[in-house]
């Protein structure tokens, strides 16, 4: 069994949708920012050195730490 895709696995121009989250006490901020169930995400671009990210939501840019983004599980 392979291990549940996230945000944070995404390749540069790569979409997913979202499906839930890992961190419930963050899941209320990542809502906040419109990262919602069933959204679409598009990788932008990283950081040089990885770290942060920079994800396309809902026709905005939001940067996310990669621990953020780990914990944004995506359908499929």
């Amino acid at each position: 069994m392979s291990e549940q895709k996230t945000v944070a696995n995404l390749a540069p121009g790569e979409v997913g949708k979202i499906c839930c989250f890992k961190d419930d006490k963050l899941a209320l901020k990542l809502l906040d920012m419109g990262c919602l169930p069933g959204t679409e995400v598009r990788m932008k671009f990283a950081a040089p050195l990885g770290d942060p990210i920079c994800i396309s939501v809902d026709g905005y840019r939001l940067s996310l730490r990669k621990a953020e983004a780990a914990t944004i599980s995506l359908v499929g």
